[in-house]
C-alpha cells in the first residue's frame, strides 16, 4: 500500500492556525488534501495532526484523520507515528500541508522510481531555477546531484558557486541549479531509519532536515520535474493563494 500522509500543525510561527486559513471558500487543508487525491499511485491519504480543531475539520469533509501527540518536533515525527499503526505500509508520501495547488502529476513523479527501482529508498523533486531572485533567496533551498541524480547536497546558500561566471545574475546563463520540492516518498524501513536518527550539525545549522539523510549515509533520489506548487507560509503567501485560486476559478 502507498500512503500519502498530510502532516497538518495549528501552532505555525509565522502564520497562525495556518491549515485553517481560508482560500477561497475552503481551508488551505482542503485544498491540499483534494490536490492530494488527484495522485494516481497513492491508494489512502491520512491527516495527521496534534490539534481538535484541524481534527473536526479535516472530518467534515470526508478526510481520515489520525489525532498525534502534541510534543512531536517535526512534520516527518508526525508522519513516521501515523506509519507504526499502517501494518500495510510499504512506501509513504510525506506531503506538506501548506501545499494547496500541488499536482497529482507531481506526487507521482516522485512515488515511480521506488516502484521501478528496488534500490532507491528515499525520493524527492527538483526543479530548475529560472530566476536569479531564488537562487539568492535563503528560502528556496537549492540541491546538488551526482551522474546518477543521487541528491549530494541541500543548501539555503546558492549551490553550486559559478565560479567563472562574470557576475551573479549571470549564473543562470553558463550553469543549470535546481531548487528542491520539499515532497518526500519514503519506502517504510527508511523512513522508520530517519525518524530514528539524532540531529546533525548541518541539519541545525542549515534548517534543513533532509540533510540529517546525507549526514547518516542515506540516498536520497532527485527527479526532475517541470512542475511547480506554492506553499503557504505567511499571510503574504495566503493573500497569493488568494488570488492564485481565484485566477484558477475564473478560468
Amino acid at each position: 500500500m502507498i500512503y500519502g500522509i498530510i502532516p497538518a500543525r495549528y501552532a505555525s510561527t509565522r502564520l497562525p492556525g495556518k491549515p485553517l486559513a481560508m482560500i477561497g471558500n475552503k481551508p488551505l487543508l482542503q485544498h491540499t488534501f483534494e490536490s492530494v487525491k488527484k495522485s494516481k499511485l497513492i491508494n489512502e491519504i491520512i491527516i495527521a495532526t496534534d490539534d481538535e480543531r484541524i481534527l473536526h475539520e479535516a472530518s467534515s469533509f470526508g478526510a481520515r484523520v489520525v489525532l498525534t501527540p502534541e510534543n512531536l518536533e517535526t512534520g516527518s515525527d508526525r508522519i513516521a507515528y501515523v506509519a507504526r499503526s499502517l501494518a500495510d505500509a510499504e512506501i509513504i508520501v510525506n506531503i506538506q500541508g501548506d501545499e494547496p495547488f500541488i499536482k497529482g502529476e507531481m506526487i507521482d513523479q516522485a512515488i515511480a522510481p521506488l516502484l521501478f527501482e528496488p534500490s532507491i529508498d528515499v525520493c524527492t523533486l527538483m526543479k530548475k531555477i529560472v530566476n536569479i531572485d531564488d537562487v539568492r533567496s535563503p528560502a528556496v533551498v537549492k540541491v546538488t546531484f551526482d551522474n546518477h541524480n543521487y541528491a549530494l547536497y541541500f543548501s539555503r546558500a546558492p549551490i553550486p558557486y559559478v565560479r567563472d561566471a562574470g557576475s551573479e545574475s549571470s549564473w543562470l546563463d553558463s550553469h543549470m541549479i535546481f531548487k528542491h520540492v520539499g515532497l518526500y516518498v519514503y519506502k517504510y524501513d527508511a523512513l522508520m531509519q530517519f525518524t530514528s536518527l539524532p540531529q546533525g550539525e548541518l541539519e541545525k545549522t542549515e534548517k534543513l532536515e533532509q540533510l540529517r539523510m546525507l549526514e547518516n549515509g542515506m540516498r536520497i533520489k532527485v527527479v526532475e520535474t517541470d512542475l511547480d506548487s506554492f506553499s503557504v507560509d505567511t499571510p503574504e503567501d495566503l493573500q497569493r493563494a488568494n488570488e492564485i485560486y481565484r485566477s484558477i476559478s475564473e478560468k
